[in-house]
């Protein structure tokens, strides 16, 4: 019997390591069917130029003169480069600065609030052992199909009655009870983390709450921040929840204030163009310096592996 056991074993290691081979062989063979060529990167330069055109558009129009405004002659590539419209925007009747100082509170307030519920709920949708624990999650998941539009008004009454009306606390607070699309991608990446872990954990004496805090988290740095840039990217640029809750000018964020340039004009006089696409570059700059060095976490997220199912 012995002898059955150890000629087993060794033939038992051989197909593992013959699978193994068979995996890695398929890989490589994937790898070289979808080799770039210079037609790839050739057909790649093309679309990155056809979806910039309006990002150089926008520079053009930046750079412009006021007289170049004033007569509606713009053209897509700059040829007039006024540098000193980045310095006229905040020398204008509207407090600029003040806009960006808004902007990065309601930006940074909603990113901690949604990194710290999202961990949490997600987290305790993968783990923690509950009756109708799958049933409510497919409640949270479905509030994903109800659209914005239909909540606006009963949540503007809540807020009214609670006199949160004209601060930031609309803006903020709520992102601090997550939602459905950041729960969702934090529990589909806990769940394929091996549950040996919690066990082990357990064992030492740590609750569910110690849990996260010492293993859990330190994992999940990848999937919180990419909840933080695609946060980060919303609020930054929201215009709609600024619009409905702030009435004092001094509170309002960038993308409202990039608006109002639009009214600091002379009269007859078109609209100040140079000087409202100056606050379109700031409001975009940040937002592709962000995802510039957090992209390395949106693919260590692998957001298609985490979407494998929903168990």
């Amino acid at each position: 019997m012995a002898t059955v056991v150890s000629a087993a074993a060794p033939q038992q290691e051989g197909e593992k390591r013959q699978d193994g081979e068979e995996r890695t062989n398929d890989a490589s063979r994937t790898l070289r069917a979808f080799r770039a060529t210079p037609f790839t990167y050739a057909t790649l330069i093309v679309v990155s130029a056809i979806l910039s055109m309006p990002l150089v558009f926008v520079v053009s129009i930046a750079l412009s003169s006021d007289q170049t405004v004033n007569t509606n002659t713009f053209t897509i590539f700059p040829t007039e480069f006024h540098w000193e419209n980045f310095s006229r925007v905040f020398g204008t009747d509207l407090p600029m600065g003040r806009f960006l100082v808004n902007s990065l509170i309601i930006s940074v307030g909603s990113v901690i609030g949604q990194m710290v519920s999202s961990g949490l709920v997600g987290y305790a949708f993968a783990r923690l052992r509950a009756p109708g624990k799958n049933a409510l999650f497919l409640v949270v998941i479905a509030t994903m199909m109800i659209p914005t539009q239909i909540t606006m008004i009963p949540q503007f009454i809540l807020f009214k009655d609670l006199g949160w009306v004209n601060t930031y606390l609309p803006l903020i607070v709520p992102n601090f009870f997550s939602n459905a699309f950041n729960v969702f991608l934090v529990r589909q990446f806990v769940s394929r983390l091996p549950n040996q872990l919690d066990e082990a954990a357990m064992v030492d004496g740590l609750g569910f709450f110690g849990i996260y805090r010492r293993i859990m988290l330190p994992m999940l740095w990848p999937v919180l921040i990419a909840i933080g840039i695609f946060t980060l990217t919303y609020n930054w640029g929201d215009f709609m929840g600024p619009l409905i809750y702030l009435n004092d000018e001094s509170k309002m964020p960038l993308a409202l204030g990039v608006q109002y340039i639009t009214t600091t004009g002379v009269p007859g006089q078109p609209p100040p163009w140079n000087l409202v696409m100056v606050g379109s570059i700031l409001l975009t700059l940040p937002m592709i310096a962000v995802y510039y060095l957090g992209q390395r976490y949106l693919y260590e997220m692998d957001i298609s592996g985490g979407s494998a199912g929903v168990k």
